[in-house]
Formats: structure tokens, C-alpha cells, sequence
């Protein structure tokens, strides 16, 4: 299955905010339900980097600091998705990084959605399911239904 499919829930959970936005704008998105990370967009809506909230935390837990614009705390080296790439392929990415949340991100480094390590180990595990069904009614020689 594409990460195209799954675009109602990847497009759901995008939250983007300007390059100069400052660190409270950052928060203020992070802190609404379902989001776990902010794509940090240029202003030609390009994607320049992410915030998730362990970045936030981390800032928050440091010493003081004058850092105000978001883009001072954002990782700028994107592990990223596109629409076309195989849920399993990315899910395994995720995994592998430690990655809860990865942009789907269109050729021309615009932001269309967020993936969440949960929906894709969703859809996956529905997908073994349908399979397990399918081979189980074969075995049994019910058919496919």
C-alpha cells in the first residue's frame, strides 16, 4: 500500500509554521491533540526543517536561552516520505530510527502530511489480517470472500 492512500490521515495531522516563527508558535502547534511534529517551511512553502516535541522539551529543559526563532531547534537533515513510497517500506525506516512522526513531503520539498508510526502499524496490521483472513478460507475451502 502507498503512503498515498493513507492522505486523510497523513493531512490531518500536518502542522506548518514559517521559518522565523518563534519558539511559542512552535509550541502552540505541538500542543494540539494529534500532533507530534512541525514541519519548519520556507517562504516559498518549502520544507527546511522539522520540530518535534522532544526538541522542544530538551530546549525548555537547558539552560535559558535567547534562542527565539523555532528554525534554532528544528533538525534540518529531514528523514522524509513521498506519496509513492510503500507504507512497510517507511514504517520500516521509522522503526529503525526511533521516528514516531515522518513528513510526507511532495518533489517539490512541500509538506503534505505527517505519518504516525501508530497509523502505519495500523494499516499494516489490517493488511496481515485481510491475508490471514483470505489464506485461512482457502486452507478451510470456503474461498475468497
Amino acid at each position: 500500500m502507498l503512503i498515498d492512500r493513507l492522505h486523510g490521515l497523513t493531512s490531518s495531522r500536518l502542522a506548518m509554521i514559517d521559518l522565523n516563527a518563534t519558539v511559542q508558535a512552535a509550541a502552540l502547534s505541538l500542543s494540539k491533540p494529534g500532533i507530534g511534529l512541525v514541519v519548519v517551511c520556507n517562504a516559498g512553502g518549502g520544507t527546511e526543517g522539522v520540530l518535534s516535541k522532544s526538541d522542544l522539551v530538551r530546549h525548555l529543559a537547558g539552560p535559558p536561552s535567547s534562542t527565539t526563532a523555532a528554525s534554532d531547534l528544528m533538525s534540518r537533515s529531514v528523514i522524509s516520505c513521498s506519496p509513492q513510497d510503500d507504507v512497510h517500506e517507511v514504517w520500516q525506516t521509522m522503526a529503525a530510527r526511533s521516528l514516531q512522526n515522518i513528513p510526507v513531503i511532495d518533489v517539490d520539498t512541500r509538506p503534505l502530511g505527517i505519518l504516525d508510526i501508530r497509523d502505519a502499524m495500523k494499516v499494516l496490521f489490517e493488511q496481515e489480517e485481510m491475508q490471514e483472513r483470505m489464506l485461512s478460507n482457502y486452507v478451510t475451502g470456503v474461498g475468497y470472500r
